[in-house]
């Protein structure tokens, strides 16, 4: 697939040598004394332009890869409503792209020890490649966290005063009281609030033009990974009296680390329900009735996973060969399951530490760099047959 900028260059080239409805054409050619002529080759070139220009689905995902130039109209699979919010808000849409890097490497974090890792594809516009297309729970977590992901960054960024429309909280004014008894809001508390509504606004315009399952599913668990970030908000308070006593406190509400969100959505993860339409295409209905209904906490979804163990282009799998694996686990991570019984390799690599580590007044510690050999087990690739299979 042509990458972003490939695309845009062709564009480009393609027009130049076509030109407007009008424009006048080379002295070469016999078609410039006939305005019909000149129209109909500009149609021709604008047709050959949309049929060579690859289908794109989403992704505001790729707001991230363009950095500080966001350019509105260079992002491939906004919908009206989305690019309409991104020409109004650049700074917003500045605040989304180191979002989404954040979560990013959330999501890798989360599946680092698995057989499918979160990866990302290089100057490709969709992020994931073909993996998300097939309605999966990695499809589920990934539309979670990152609609969590855009929550936490404008949150933040109200917070930090980094956003012209957004502040901190308006509504922790005056006193309230807990637990421990009455306190003063003050400080700045973060504007979960306005982060949801925007994160909602712009993430779920494009699934609510189109009326299909995936949709809906995709709607579903954005939800899901906006109410997690709001889920971890926490009261900070700060005490002010005599010798530290709590006699007037000062509170504030504040998101935790992303990391618990992180957390959270990957148990949900593990717990996704499988689901069918109901009858009238409104709702989901347990696919296996010996399961529970799924609650709007719930990742859903509506195919199984490929097992990711070798690489499919048609599943956008990129399968575990020369993945490292941990010998001694019998867990996912571990080197029976991360290489799928295809066995592993073994090198001997040195690697430097710090040790023999000693205090020294004041107020310091020194170390040693002590060498040693470590093993690195990494997965076998598959036999060239079983490869071909799959490709």
């Amino acid at each position: 697939m042509l990458g972003l900028n490939r695309i845009l260059s062709l564009r480009a080239a393609r027009i130049r040598s076509c030109g407007p409805p009008g424009a006048k054409l080379s002295p070469r050619s016999s078609s410039c004394q006939n305005p019909g002529a000149s129209s109909r080759i500009y149609c021709a070139c604008l047709l050959l332009l949309l049929l060579v220009t690859p289908r794109v689905d989403s992704s505001w995902w790729y707001i991230s890869a363009l950095g500080a130039r966001v350019i509105c109209d260079n992002i491939p699979g906004l919908v009206n409503k989305q690019r309409q919010l991104c020409q109004r808000h650049p700074d917003i849409m500045q605040a989304i792209g180191e979002g989404t890097k954040e979560w990013i490497r959330e999501c890798q974090h989360q599946f680092r020890h698995h057989r499918w890792n979160c990866s990302t594809l290089d100057r490709d516009h969709t992020v994931f490649g073909r993996v998300l297309l097939r309605s999966s729970r990695e499809a589920a977590f990934v539309y979670a966290i990152s609609s969590a992901g855009v929550v936490y960054a404008l949150t933040r960024a109200c917070s930090q005063g980094e956003l012209k429309t957004c502040n901190c909280d308006p509504h922790k004014r005056g006193r309230a009281s807990d637990e421990r008894g009455e306190f003063d809001w003050g400080g700045c508390s973060d504007n979960i609030n306005y982060g949801i509504k925007f994160a909602r606004d712009f993430i779920d315009a494009k699934e609510r033009t189109v009326r299909d399952a995936r949709a809906l599913m995709n709607l579903h668990n954005n939800r899901c990974g906006r109410t997690a970030v709001k889920r971890f908000m926490k009261l900070e308070c700060k005490c002010h009296g005599v010798s530290g006593s709590c006699t007037l406190r000062t509170c504030w509400m504040a998101m935790a680390d992303f990391r618990k969100t992180g957390d959270f959505l990957r148990k949900k993860y593990n717990g996704a329900i499988e689901v069918t339409m109901n009858q009238d295409g409104t709702g989901f209905a347990v696919a296996n009735k010996a399961f529970r209904k799924a609650t709007k906490n719930d990742l859903v979804y509506f195919e199984n996973s490929p097992d990711y163990c070798l690489q499919d282009k048609t599943a956008g799998s990129l399968g575990t060969a020369g993945r490292v694996c941990n010998k001694t686990s019998r867990g996912t991570d571990g080197c029976e399951v991360m290489c799928c019984g295809r066995g592993y390799d073994t090198t001997r690599v040195k690697q430097i530490t710090k040790c023999e580590c000693k205090f020294k007044w004041c107020c310091a510690v020194e170390c040693k760099d002590c060498e040693e050999a470590v093993d690195i087990h990494t997965c076998k690739a598959p036999k060239r047959a079983e490869w071909l299979d799959q490709t």
